[in-house]
């Protein structure tokens, strides 16, 4: 199944990738970061649109995981975890 592991907001900046790139690597150096890296099923996944309310971006990581994984994943990081 495919889950939204981290997601994010971002102002308006020239080149969105690259600022985004920072926070990607702050969030891989997590304990949560770590775990999805190590238990997602294929390569995970970056998004991202633009946001007509903040007139920025919105980002987000997602990857699929077997249901197992899955259950963990949302009893370990229930409140950090975005709903989509």
């Amino acid at each position: 199944m495919k889950v939204v592991l981290h997601a994010f907001n971002m102002g308006d900046v020239e080149d969105p990738m690259l600022y985004a790139s920072f926070t990607i690597q702050e969030w891989q150096q997590t304990e949560k970061g770590q775990w999805c890296s190590e238990n997602c099923e294929g390569e995970i996944h970056f998004h991202s649109w633009p946001d007509p309310i903040s007139l920025g971006y919105k980002m987000a990581l997602q990857g699929e995981m077997s249901e197992k994984n899955y259950t963990f994943f949302k009893l370990k990081w229930a409140d950090t975890s975005p709903q989509r």
